[in-house]
């Protein structure tokens, strides 16, 4: 889609070149932008932002916000890498674009790289031009398309603890073969998060299957439209989460 309101573009090399002018917006692969009308009058690409994809730092894996999804799938550090890679709807050719922080800056509920940060315990790294700050990726999405990026903040990187991703497993359903995420369950040992059916991800932690129950039950933010209503996301999630809970045993 033609961006009709901007008058300027260009590119961020340097972390000065964040500060944004009025009625600017960041663009990272812009599979998003450039699907819906907007109002920006111009857009910084920060693929021009000199961030590795991925790098390895002590007991972290850090994922940069330009990584595109397309790398992250291939990473052989853990299968979830590539079941929430092939949970976005999106053909090959948006994976070869579209990048792991701008899903999350998105902040929609079938974010799959959202889900895949909150299930991880990923801490998330934010940007502006001056100033760093981090937040846990489980409190960083607020609702629908609402998140904690401040006024010209842009998320840096996603750093993910390399402990996290020793024993996982991981469902998802949709409506139909190629539908949006109904929902989409990711289990730990002790913690089950659960996101897709939810206006935002949630972490359970439990020591028992009672708990775990307790914990999706208490769950009220339950996502309604076309793709599930909110009895059947709630009643997926929560088959979901006891299979996994006997397959992690």
């Amino acid at each position: 889609m033609d961006l009709i309101t901007v008058q300027s573009a260009r590119v961020a090399r340097t972390r000065g070149d964040l500060a944004l002018a009025p009625g600017e917006v960041v663009i990272g692969g812009g599979t998003w932008l450039y699907s819906e009308p907007q109002q920006a009058t111009g857009v910084v690409d920060l693929l021009g932002m000199p961030w590795a994809p991925v790098t390895r730092i002590d007991e972290f894996l850090s994922i940069a916000a330009t990584c595109t999804i397309a790398s992250l799938r291939e990473l052989p550090d853990s299968p979830l890498f590539r079941q929430c890679a092939d949970s976005l709807l999106a053909s090959w050719k948006v994976q070869g674009v579209a990048t792991v922080g701008g899903n999350i800056a998105l902040s929609l509920p079938a974010g799959p790289m959202t889900s895949l940060a909150v299930a991880l315990d990923a801490t998330l790294v934010l940007w502006t031009a001056t100033s760093e700050r981090s937040v846990p990726a489980v409190d960083f999405v607020t609702g629908v398309q609402r998140n904690l990026l401040g006024p010209g903040e842009v998320i840096r990187s996603i750093e993910i603890p390399l402990a996290s991703l020793e024993r996982t497993g991981f469902r998802r359903i949709s409506l139909s073969p190629l539908g949006r995420t109904g929902t989409l369950v990711i289990a730990r040992p002790g913690v089950v998060t659960v996101s897709g059916g939810t206006e935002r991800p949630h972490q359970v932690h439990f020591d028992t299957a009672e708990e775990l129950i307790r914990g999706i039950d208490a769950l009220d933010d339950w996502y309604d439209d076309a793709h599930g209503a909110p009895d059947w996301r709630r009643a997926m999630s929560l088959r979901f989460a006891l299979e996994l809970l006997e397959e992690l045993r």
